[in-house]
């Protein structure tokens, strides 16, 4: 019998962890919970004889992993696994997951929430515009920004992408036009959505440079990672620029003087909302277990993310 750990400091909603147990119990494993555990000293002592992890935006790095002598593998209920250290993940011989496609109609319908509250002037009683035959660009073409293109049809938007690694056949196969590079991308359209992932190449990509190439009335949304946007550089251009707007779910260093100077041109969500949702709260907790029973019954490693 596997022991199977639950470690959310921000605890999944409790039909969540009830989809998780019934998964977890029925493959014959044992589920344990920590939520809201606050002190790091309460995940150590918590992962000491685990065979596996789920977390949300838990920090599993190497003081963990060194804690944690039978654990084989973390699951990150969720997209992005930047709260895992993967290469000490690997020295442990410890496969880590996310679950990748789950919180990702939620993350598109709030990014085109915020577009919405935007155009409209952040509701404060002033006329302001449609977002019907508007040009949108789509910054990496993943499980979210096929959602995002998905939901623009209904609005009546021209959509484009810009994604390194996905072929332009198959943006073309969604009826969405593709673009050679990010340059183009954001010198074509007058929204932007950011989906991209934190990484050596993307973190601080999004500068004054590329979204100083955004025509008159351009809006930058962010429901990707803070680390993609260069903060300085951002409020340069906008100081400079006072036809630009930047709505992000991800709360910047600089929220605060964001806020003082680009008063009815930014907002920032009070923290990560994305996939705050109930519907992908069950999605990804349930998704995790099963990817965890895979694993360990069958040897699976679908959605591995580190190296084996």
């Amino acid at each position: 019998m596997a022991k199977i750990l639950v470690a959310t400091d921000k605890p999944f909603a409790a039909i969540a962890v009830k989809g998780i147990r019934e998964v977890v119990e029925s493959a014959g494993d044992e589920l344990v919970l920590l939520e809201k555990y606050g002190e790091k000293a309460k995940l150590l002592e918590a992962v000491k004889d685990v065979d596996a992890i789920i977390i949300r935006s838990d920090i599993i790095d190497a003081e963990v992993l060194d804690a944690a002598k039978q654990l084989k593998i973390v699951v990150r209920a969720g997209a992005g696994y930047d709260n895992v250290d993967l290469a000490a993940a690997t020295a442990h011989n410890v496969c880590v997951m996310n679950t990748p496609g789950q919180n990702s109609n939620a993350v598109a319908e709030l990014a085109f929430g915020m577009m919405v509250m935007a155009v409209r002037n952040f509701y404060n009683g002033t006329s302001g515009t449609e977002l019907k035959g508007k040009k949108l660009g789509i910054h990496a073409y993943g499980n979210v920004g096929r959602n995002v293109a998905r939901i623009a049809k209904g609005f009546g938007m021209e959509i484009y992408a810009f994604d390194a690694f996905c072929p332009a056949s198959a943006i073309e196969a969604d009826g969405v036009k593709p673009v050679a590079s990010p340059e183009e991308l954001y010198a074509t359209c007058d929204v932007v959505s950011l989906h991209i992932p934190a990484t050596a190449e993307t973190k601080n990509s999004i500068n004054y440079a590329l979204v100083g190439k955004m025509p008159k009335g351009g809006l930058l949304v962010n429901t990707a990672r803070k680390e993609v946007i260069n903060e300085a550089e951002l409020i340069k251009l906008m100081e400079e620029r006072a036809d630009l707007k930047y709505v992000t779910d991800i709360m910047p260093a600089a929220n605060e003087e964001f806020a003082a100077k680009f008063a009815g041109r930014y907002f920032s969500t009070p923290k990560k909302m994305g996939a705050q949702t109930a519907e992908a709260n069950i999605n990804a907790g349930i998704a995790a277990a099963k990817q965890i029973e895979g694993f360990l019954k069958e040897g699976c490693e679908k959605f591995r993310v580190n190296k084996s």
